[in-house]
């Protein structure tokens, strides 16, 4: 054996180095405080609803080629679901519009001369957007990027909060450049939407489990760490609720914690550590219906979509569930939350009752609200430059965690990245 990895944390970042790790001949440990992993991307039973729910909704693209990677090793690829093609159904609620955004497969995109593909009353000059948010540094904000008009107000807006959970006033746009260069850059065929067919934990985080014990892992849950004991520029011992784990030399640490727990556990540790201290809220949504709807249409053909001039953002069908996110949510935090589900089901209401069967009732079943209090870091460029790397200055200690500077923001994609990026940092050996 190569020694030992103690993985702090069972979120994306730490599954994502874990099974990176699994089966190369170092025995991994993954350390999870809570009942079960996943973090903010899990599923669990709702006794409210009476029914298994996502505490969030997570929307794939093609391009998240660290996603896909991890999914082919754990065997999930075909838990997913989706359009199989660049489609994306939107609805205008403030100009009551609707459209499928219809992206060309390659990189030429003949789709912004095609109206029926494109966004509804976009002018060509606005595509220098694009232009300037790849090209985009420093402490420029998406909104100092945006060309006033409806290709902005209807997509790369919209896009930009769901991107960064943060808005375009304060949104560094070189982040979201980076979302677009590795994505809409590249042509529809990078564009592809894709989101877990039955639950979250399905996709991603049971058949993480499932690999990771089948190569002898151990994935010990409710195994809070309390304490690092550091010597010699190093890891010495770790402290948990049942006691302390010595550390040998050939023993190493990534710590894919959230940033305030990384924070507490290495602030007296490493001088000079900075974490990021702004975060944001994720509203989640989830109405149960007594029968489930029927969509018509791009709605039925993509099992979601995007919706503009309301407070609803995204809404997902699955079966007589309709779960609805609102990133961004910091601005919503002083609304009684029955006034905003009731804002909330009378937009889905508006946007879906078109693409169904039959009109939604004037209230459903049953509901459930999940605020995520500090979903993400706040996006800003100020922000960003506080986020660390994934080496330190302790020998056998990386970082991960989509707060730590994966060039991405705060999205699965930068997660799991940050999870391989750790293990890199450390020279361990993967099986590949």
């Amino acid at each position: 054996m190569a020694g030992v990895l103690h993985i702090i944390g069972g979120g994306m970042a730490g599954l994502a180095a874990a099974v990176e790790v699994a089966g190369s001949g170092t025995h991994v440990i993954v350390h999870e405080a809570g009942r079960a992993c996943g973090g903010r991307a899990r599923s669990y039973e709702d006794r409210q609803l009476g029914c298994r729910i996502d505490n969030g909704n997570h929307l794939l693209l093609s391009a998240n080629k660290t996603v896909f990677r991890y999914l082919g090793l754990t065997g999930a690829l075909d838990t997913l679901t989706g359009p199989k093609a660049p489609l994306f159904p939107f609805v205008d609620l403030a100009e009551d519009n609707r459209w499928t955004l219809d992206l060309s497969r390659g990189r030429a995109p003949w789709w912004v001369f095609q109206p029926h593909r494109r966004v509804p009353d976009m002018r060509l000059p606005e595509l220098r957007s694009l232009y300037s948010l790849m090209q985009a540094k420093g402490a420029t904000t998406v909104a100092q990027c945006l060309a006033p008009g409806a290709f902005s107000r209807r997509l790369l807006a919209p896009f930009s909060i769901s991107a960064l959970n943060t808005d375009c006033e304060s949104g560094s746009a070189a982040l979201l450049g980076a979302v677009i260069r590795e994505s809409l850059s590249l042509g529809g065929e990078a564009c592809i939407p894709w989101f877990a067919r039955e639950g979250l934990s399905e996709s991603l985080v049971d058949p993480a489990v499932a690999h990771l014990r089948a190569m002898t892992a151990e994935v010990r849950t409710q195994s809070r760490v309390t304490g690092l004991d550091v010597a010699h520029n190093r890891v010495a011992a770790l402290n948990t609720a049942d006691g302390v784990i010595p550390l040998g030399e050939q023993d190493r640490v990534i710590l894919a914690a959230p940033a305030p727990v990384a924070r507490d556990l290495l602030g007296d540790k490493l001088a000079g550590l900075s974490t990021p201290t702004e975060f944001e809220s994720i509203l989640n949504l989830h109405f149960r219906l007594d029968e489930a709807p029927v969509p018509v249409g791009s709605f039925a053909h993509c099992g979601f979509m995007g919706v503009i001039g309301g407070v609803a953002e995204w809404v997902f069908l699955r079966g007589n569930i309709l779960s609805v996110t609102v990133s961004a949510a910091n601005r919503l935090a002083k609304h009684d939350p029955e006034d905003l589900a009731r804002a909330i089901w009378l937009d889905v209401r508006r946007a879906c009752d078109a693409t169904l069967t039959r009109p939604l009732p004037e209230a459903p079943a049953a509901q459930r609200i999940v605020w995520e209090k500090r979903a993400t870091f706040a996006a800003t460029p100020a922000q960003n430059r506080l986020r660390p790397g994934p080496a330190t200055a302790l020998v056998n200690l990386a970082m991960a965690g989509d707060w730590t500077n994966t060039g991405l923001p705060a999205t699965l994609e930068g997660a799991m990245r940050s999870g391989v990026s750790a293990v890199h940092a450390l020279g361990l050996k993967t099986p590949g």
